[in-house]
């Protein structure tokens, strides 16, 4: 069984798009979270899950949409946020009911946003470890928007990267397909029109900064 895997869509829908045309055949898609924030196109991504039934976990920035809360520290985050509540309708339902975890393909999947005990902890490439694993022959992990993976006595803990805002250097778009009789991970990335993305970004009155690191993948 052959799975993609995304995560970090962060309502770019630009760079979704160029994931679904690049992905190749699979026999279902999975998610780890954070379908809005940042960019300019919530209600739009959430529908593009939604039709294609794809399972997804509820990321940090889903919660803050949903609980009407925000970042306060962090304005780039906190305005992709508002802008999210302010325009989404139908799909905060959907929204509201993401779990934290998804078991997944007969267990042998298991999916969360940040860290398999804490969905808001940062888990980078470097604690990537066999403790992290339960019972799942792959551990699908998002949040931190690098893309890795690491095999521990055939067993998997991998990051498919960020759709919506890669952090690792590489602007392009991220996503993983696992082929579960391994498992294996074919780690892929897709180039997108980033130009068009800045340039919704500023119509939409986010903050230039959005538009700025999509370009240094940062």
């Amino acid at each position: 069984m052959r799975v993609g895997v995304i995560a970090d869509v962060h309502a770019n829908l630009v760079a979704l798009r160029a994931v679904f045309e690049d992905m190749p055949a699979v026999d279902a898609v999975i998610c780890a979270g954070d379908v809005v924030g940042y960019n300019p196109w919530p209600g739009a991504c959430v529908e593009a899950l939604r039709e294609r039934g794809i399972g997804t976990v509820m990321g940090n920035h889903d919660r803050a949409v949903v609980t009407g809360t925000g970042f306060a520290g962090n304005r780039m985050a906190d305005a992709g946020v508002r802008h999210a509540q302010e325009v989404l309708d139908d799909d905060l339902t959907w929204l509201r009911g993401l779990p934290n975890v998804r078991h997944c393909f007969d267990d042998r999947v298991k999916v969360v946003h940040g860290h398999p005990e804490d969905p808001d902890r940062y888990t980078y490439p470097a604690l990537f470890s066999e403790r992290l694993l339960d019972a799942e022959d792959v551990l699908v992990m998002g949040h931190t928007h690098v893309q890795a993976h690491e095999t521990f006595d055939g067993r998997v803990v991998m990051n498919p990267g960020s759709v919506g805002q890669p952090r690792d250097g590489d602007p392009r778009a991220a996503y993983a397909v696992v082929d579960l009789a391994g498992p294996t991970v074919e780690e892929r990335r897709v180039d997108y029109d980033v130009s068009a993305v800045v340039t919704a970004i500023e119509e939409a009155g986010l903050p230039e900064e959005t538009g700025s690191r999509l370009r240094k993948g940062r």
